[in-house]
């Protein structure tokens, strides 16, 4: 691989980790709500998912999706009821910052569950592997993903950060209440462009 498609698969692999999606909106939720701990564990699942996802994508799975694509349909439906279920969870939380609602924190599995029924996650494997190595090597699959893990993890990291920082000035209720409100709108707004073409 050359150094410029090396440097094109990074980008890549920033643009489709930092850009807005659900599991980002999650990060940001969990570093306000729940701290540092409990946001790490979540965006290291989120990050783990993401690149076991990418990889078994990359072995086979897209040549079983172009030959079953209601197959597609299927995940990108299950994925959204996911993310509605998600959205609807974030919306009726109280906004109480007690020790108690750090047992309901996203964590590591939820993070692994939430890309694998995320439509984002779907896309930009197929999407990655078919415009950088749509034939691609075991070798190849496996440097993709190389450049994936620590991009994809410092870029949710990145947003973990912004929940935290706003954390700090959300210890009332009321504007814990109003960020969870923004934030599951938000995510149930995604469903909406994961569906329309």
């Amino acid at each position: 691989m050359t150094l410029s498609l090396l440097l094109s698969m990074a980008l890549f692999a920033f643009a489709a980790s930092f850009s807005p999606g659900p599991v980002n909106l999650v990060s940001v939720s969990s570093g306000a709500r729940y701290g540092l701990s409990s946001g790490l564990s979540f965006v290291t699942g989120a990050t783990c998912g993401f690149v076991l996802l990418f990889v078994l994508i990359g072995l086979s799975l897209h040549h079983v999706l172009s030959v079953l694509p209601l197959l597609t349909q299927v995940l990108q439906w299950l994925g959204v009821a996911f993310l509605l279920y998600l959205s609807y969870q974030l919306f009726h939380d109280n906004g109480e910052l007690s020790e108690q609602a750090s047992s309901k924190a996203p964590d590591f599995s939820t993070g692994v569950v939430m890309q694998w029924l995320n439509p984002k996650a779907w896309l930009a494997s197929l999407s990655g592997i078919a415009a950088y190595i749509p034939e691609a090597t075991i070798s190849q699959l496996l440097i993709f993903a190389g450049i994936y893990l620590p991009i994809c993890w410092l870029s949710l990291s990145a947003w973990l950060w912004a929940g935290i920082a706003l954390g700090h000035y959300l210890q009332k209720p009321a504007r814990m209440r109003l960020l969870n409100k923004s934030l599951a709108l938000l995510l149930a707004a995604s469903c909406i462009f994961l569906l329309v073409p």
